[in-house]
């Protein structure tokens, strides 16, 4: 790693941290975005009250003058990277501790028999570290009722249903994994993810399946409509009986977090980059997998600071999906934008109905703002629309750069559709790989997934039945480690697997860490390419280097009723 590699590392570390704060103490001040956060709840008579006692020190704390390059006043991209370069060694010292016992280069990635064989000496050292831990009393349920694992990973047992049971959704054959998702509306593609995961699931269980068990997905249609996934999540819990829970979608999510939460179900690894999922304090039956959409806004606001130097400070429009998800997105942008007036002279934030069947009077306004960055801050099928509007309007001539989000990085699904519109656009990817791209259909694993899909029947130039094999993965990985566990497989065994999972994802570009730390280290993915779309080749080509910022990003107790993270 290079010193320009661990000062980034740092600084992108510092600049989430700090873009996270920014959101928690700004989220409030904007009505839409509170009413645009579709499961906050009434606030109690006792809530109330307690904000009322808390008045007078808030507006103590605001009559007080600011210091330059405090968090409240916007902090300096100078002052962070001041900072940057005096830790500069702390960084690199981080980033050895991170450094898994199992070594990738011992094994050969070039075949799909060296990617198992890498697997299962992964899981092995993980089987054994949890074993270790677990036998020696220091983890696992306690007489006390804590379940207690590493990094300081906890959940008191004492608090779940009287009649939960740890081996729910666990019969003599099957494993019962139930899902909510979207297979109607504008985001009707990410249903292809479902269909993608049920096929990995038929090539585990041709195999052996897991603990001489078959994986079996119970999923259900939600149309990505919050109060559909609650209604599911019901029935998922009551009548199917379920190991386990899946969702998609932030709002979706963000309805039936706490729920799944106080049953003391698994709720691993869901279909959404939410900062939310980033808590393994107050919602730690819960896990994300993708790259945090507050760090892939962080990035963005990097982006243009290192390549647009002769322009700035710009002017950056964002076209908002008008729900929790795209609030997400905006809060972080606005949050980077904030903290550096030297790179964003004003951020345009225009927001869209989720289920709107046109985006035009959208992209007018934004293009009669004049905007030098344009960034889709989207998903689904308006990810297409946006691009195809941004061309129709000339606002693409006028641009210095556009952006699409990671979500939609399908090329199959959101990108070949736009044809040449869609040429030369960026994406923060998130180091995933698209299973179509031709760069990447050679790969063992990739080859494998095509294959396996053509043989039962489907087509593998659809770019979202690979992204179900990147959820499918690692998620597998977890419910097989956890079965090596003393007392096989339970609800408390995949939990704490799911918090200690350091493997390696075929699916994650080369670079990309696949790790999560117990109370430690919350997400997964905490790194990106930068890359840009060529029309004419149907592919993304990566500029520049691979950032990671693998452990670097702070944990999130998100504020339903404000937005941003306390």
């Amino acid at each position: 790693m290079t010193g320009s590699h661990r000062r980034l590392w740092r600084l992108l570390a510092l600049l989430f941290a700090f873009s996270l704060l920014a959101a928690a103490c700004g989220g409030g001040d904007d009505d839409d975005a509170g009413d645009g956060t579709t499961d906050a709840g009434t606030q109690t008579a006792d809530e109330d009250m307690a904000d009322e006692e808390m008045a007078d020190e808030e507006m103590a704390d605001e009559a007080e003058p600011e210091d330059e390059g405090s968090i409240g006043g916007g902090i300096t991209q100078e002052a962070l990277e001041e900072d940057a370069a005096e830790d500069e060694e702390m960084a690199e010292e981080e980033m050895s501790d991170d450094m898994t016992a199992v070594n990738p280069d011992d094994f050969d990635l070039s075949t799909i028999d060296g990617i198992w064989e890498l697997a299962a000496a992964q899981r092995q050292a993980i089987v054994d570290k949890l074993t270790a831990g677990i036998e020696s009393g220091e983890w696992g349920v306690g007489d006390d009722g804590i379940l207690r694992g590493p990094s300081g990973f906890e959940i008191d047992m004492n608090e779940c249903p009287a009649d939960w049971s740890d081996t729910t959704g666990i019969t003599e054959d099957t494993i019962r994994i139930g899902q909510t998702t979207v297979k109607s509306g504008n985001l009707a593609a990410y249903g292809d993810i479902t269909v993608g995961w049920e096929n990995y699931y038929e090539y585990v269980n041709a195999t052996g399946g897991v603990a001489g068990k078959d994986m079996v997905l119970i999923s259900r249609d939600d149309g990505y409509v919050a109060a559909q996934t609650i209604e599911f999540i019901d029935e998922l819990i009551e009548s199917e009986n379920v190991f386990a829970l899946h969702t998609l979608g932030s709002p979706n999510t963000l309805a039936v977090y706490d729920q799944i939460n106080d049953e003391c179900i698994p709720q691993v690894m869901v279909a959404t980059g939410h900062p939310a999922w980033g808590d393994p304090v107050n919602h730690p039956w819960t896990t994300g997998l993708q790259m945090s959409y507050s760090t892939e806004a962080i990035l963005w606001g990097n982006w243009i600071k290192e390549n647009l130097a002769d322009e700035l400070p710009v002017k950056v429009a964002g076209l908002v999906m008008d729900n929790d998800f795209g609030l997400a997105y905006e809060l972080g942008f606005e949050a980077y934008a904030h903290a550096n007036p030297d790179v964003v002279s004003e951020f345009i934030p225009v927001r869209h109905d989720p289920a709107a069947p046109t985006l035009t009077n959208e992209v007018t306004t934004i293009a009669a703002a004049s905007p030098n960055v344009f960034i889709s801050m989207t998903a689904g099928n308006p990810c297409l629309l946006a691009i195809q509007e941004v061309d129709a309007s000339g606002l693409l001539d006028d641009l210095s750069v556009a952006f699409t989000p990671s979500v939609c990085k399908a090329v199959a699904a959101y990108m070949a559709p736009a044809g040449d519109s869609a040429d030369d656009w960026w994406i923060v990817g998130g180091g995933v790989k698209d299973s179509t791209d031709p760069k990447h259909v050679d790969e063992p694993f990739i080859s494998f997934l095509r294959s396996e899909l053509a043989d039962r029947g489907l087509d593998p130039e659809i770019s979202l039945l690979g992204t179900g094999y990147y959820f499918a993965y690692p998620h597998t990985e977890a419910i097989r480690v956890a079965a090596e566990l003393p007392g096989g497989l339970t609800r408390t065994n995949f939990i704490l697997a799911a918090r200690s999972l350091d493997i390696y994802h075929p699916l994650l570009l080369d670079g990309i860490n696949f790790a999560a730390d117990g109370a430690v280290d919350g997400y997964y993915v905490e790194g990106s390419d930068f890359s840009q779309y060529d029309a004419a080749e149907q592919t993304w080509d990566i500029v520049g280097d691979i950032v990671d910022v693998n452990g670097g990003s702070p944990n999130c107790a998100w504020d339903k009723d404000n937005g941003g993270c306390r």
